[in-house]
């Protein structure tokens, strides 16, 4: 039985259900990450004693998915997408920006696909985008390389923001603190290529980075979903 078919338990004497405990459990992940949720804060939080949860939440990796559900709502499209690169670069985009406001899902993301229900009709309304364009290997490759790339992107971006917080340092603050080091290196002319990335390459934000990679990755899989001319 899973999370999304088990039937909630009594309420008394304070009332629980399942969507309490998952908001509850969130919030507590907002706050202080994945290692800040268990079922004894969460209970604290809800006025409720530890053992009751478990009527509810069998596993904390159970908790994980549907805390991963819950957000998942946030990703969902509002309206059908246009074409197919409308509908994979939305999925991207949506999910960096959920991933920024609830930076634990950086941690979730990637494993075993979704079964939730807003799991189930994010995958369905990516899959009907694309439904036709190509065998349907085809097309499940072409969102996997899409979902590699962004989740590779996200957890790097996330990955910086809790340097930042953990040293106290912003990317700049960093840049300074490392260039005189990184200067000798590049002056010993043992590593060109590195050298020119450094003085001559642009500096962008995150946000213009992941939108870059997204579209070349985007371009070469519309190559894949485009027949050869004739």
């Amino acid at each position: 039985m899973t999370a999304w078919d088990r039937p909630d338990p009594p309420t008394r004497p304070v009332p629980l259900d399942r969507e309490r405990i998952v908001a509850a459990a969130v919030a507590l992940a907002d706050e202080g990450g994945l290692e800040a949720v268990s079922l004894r804060k969460i209970a604290a939080r809800l006025g409720a004693g530890p053992m009751r949860l478990y009527g509810y939440i069998a596993t904390k990796e159970e908790l994980f998915d549907l805390m991963v559900d819950e957000v998942q709502a946030e990703i969902l499209p509002e309206e059908r997408p246009g074409d197919w690169r409308e509908a994979l670069g939305g999925l991207a985009h949506r999910t960096r920006r959920a991933a920024l406001r609830h930076e634990w899902l950086a941690d979730l993301l990637g494993g075993r696909p979704s079964l939730g229900p807003n799991g189930l009709a994010l995958a369905e309304a990516t899959l009907a985008a694309l439904d036709g364009l190509a065998d349907v290997d085809t097309v499940m490759r072409a969102v996997e390389t899409v979902s590699a790339y962004f989740t590779g992107a996200i957890r790097r971006e996330i990955a910086n923001l809790r340097a930042e917080r953990a040293t106290g340092l912003s990317k700049r603050d960093w840049q300074r603190a490392s260039g005189p080091y990184v200067t000798r290196m590049l002056a010993t002319g043992r590593l060109p290529a590195l050298a020119k990335a450094v003085y001559d390459g642009t500096d962008v934000d995150a946000e213009a980075s992941f939108a870059t990679g997204l579209n070349w990755v985007l371009d070469a899989v519309a190559a894949k979903l485009t027949p050869p001319s004739a």
